[in-house]
């Protein structure tokens, strides 16, 4: 299971059943979900997507996948994972539309990237990200991710591959 993690203004821990409808609500926001997986899907689909956190993911323990919280209330998602598009390890992470463009995003992405680091071991990390996602891209950027290449997508949209190396020795990688 996922280890809890803190940041200055947020909360990562492993999800609870409680969370299920905040996750439905999350990824079905449009403005979200746009640029998560393959774009929107059903509430159907994401509720399912929400149980195989608990009967797949955390029962194999697979990999860390979290929710976030600012302030006790459910605030986003977050995850780190084997991925082979990214030939190593992924970054995922989304907030609620509400809390964009408070350098929480930032802080996030940070947390997950120093938890690979520091407790997986990785030497490197990677992000996918959707060619117009300006926010993730800058998000990204500031925090030292470098542009690896560009896939190009059955639909003829581009997603970039974003890289983060380790600054110092590593357990793997």
């Amino acid at each position: 299971m996922a280890p809890t993690l803190r940041t200055e203004r947020l909360l990562l821990e492993p999800y609870v059943l409680e969370d299920e409808d905040d996750f439905v609500t999350l990824f079905r926001d449009g403005q979200v979900s746009q640029w998560m997986g393959n774009g929107p899907a059903s509430e159907a689909e994401y509720r399912a997507l929400f149980g195989r956190i608990f009967t797949k993911v955390y029962a194999q323990d697979l990999f860390d996948v979290w929710a976030v919280r600012r302030n006790g209330r459910f605030a986003g998602h977050a995850e780190i994972k084997p991925a082979d598009v990214a030939e190593g390890h992924e970054i995922i992470y989304a907030l609620t539309p509400d809390l964009w463009g408070s350098g929480l995003g930032r802080e996030l992405a940070e947390a997950i990237v120093a938890h690979g680091f520091d407790t997986l071991g990785l030497g490197e990390v990677y992000a996918t990200v959707a060619a117009p996602n300006g926010a993730s891209l800058a998000v990204l950027d500031r925090i030292g991710f470098e542009h690896v290449r560009d896939m190009a997508e059955d639909d003829g949209s581009i997603t970039r591959v974003l890289r983060r190396r380790a600054a110092g020795p590593t357990r793997q990688g």
